[in-house]
């Protein structure tokens, strides 16, 4: 069964979400069962939603959290201790590995526009697959990847290439993650631009297209791909356009 697929049959499984997106190694079209299928569901009342869950699938959450609060306790856990999101992870489906990140519809968008947490933003500052969004957030997310942008633009260099601009995008929601010191592959960030490259070139070209018209950015074409790119501020309104463009 190929991975869309899989993504599509398995929401069939939980109750109605407002928003779903699949990421990391899935969307690569990897067909190995041993490769977990990760998800972000919107869901309005998270209480509502893990209740109703519980009763389908008590199987995917911590004995513990069952037992000890049940919906309110798991809810309260994601948005007290946690950055408001709850995760089942290693859940079993279809000879599947399935782990899915349940968030109130309210937080996902405040985190897009405001950077709240910089948790759920910075996951869709890279590649996703959106399923289902009835809350707009594709079209709210470019708030998000402009502000990336942005930001990835001043940490670089006056001249760079669009490989550097990626990873640089790609870095900030690991900037001050303590495991990247210890458990996470160095190498990480660059791992994920290049095996997701046509998936970052497709997200943020139509933006540096936009910088290129406003002559803030400039670049050649190779190939389809963008040649390096070179940084132009011609003043300070230019530099404050940018940043807030």
């Amino acid at each position: 069964m190929e991975n869309s697929e899989v993504r599509a049959d398995f929401l069939k499984d939980l109750p109605p979400v407002e928003f779903c997106c699949a990421y990391g190694s899935a969307l690569l079209g990897n067909h190995d069962k041993n490769t977990m299928v990760d998800y972000i569901l919107g869901v309005s009342d998270p209480i509502k939603w893990h209740s109703e869950n519980l009763e389908l699938n008590r199987d995917h959450y911590a004995s513990w959290m069952v037992h000890l609060g049940g919906a309110k306790m798991i809810t309260l856990v994601a948005d007290k201790v946690g950055v408001g999101v709850h995760f089942n992870p290693f859940v079993n489906w279809n000879n599947r590995m399935i782990k899915y990140g349940v968030v109130r519809s309210h937080n996902l968008v405040q985190d897009l526009l405001h950077w709240k947490h910089f948790y759920l933003s910075g996951r869709l500052q890279k590649p996703v697959n959106i399923h289902v969004d009835t809350l707009d957030i594709a079209n709210l997310n470019l708030v998000n990847l402009k502000a990336a942008t942005s930001a990835a633009l001043l940490l670089l260099p006056p001249e760079f290439s669009e490989e550097q601009l990626y990873a640089k995008i790609c870095g900030l929601s690991y900037m001050g993650d303590v495991r990247m010191l210890f458990a996470e592959d160095k190498n990480k960030v660059n791992k994920i631009v290049r095996g997701q490259f046509h998936l970052f070139h497709t997200m943020y070209r139509p933006l540096l297209e936009e910088y290129a018209a406003k002559d803030l950015l400039r670049f050649p074409f190779t190939g389809g791909h963008l040649g390096n790119i070179i940084q132009v501020y011609s003043d300070l309104s230019s530099f404050l356009q940018l940043i807030w463009s």
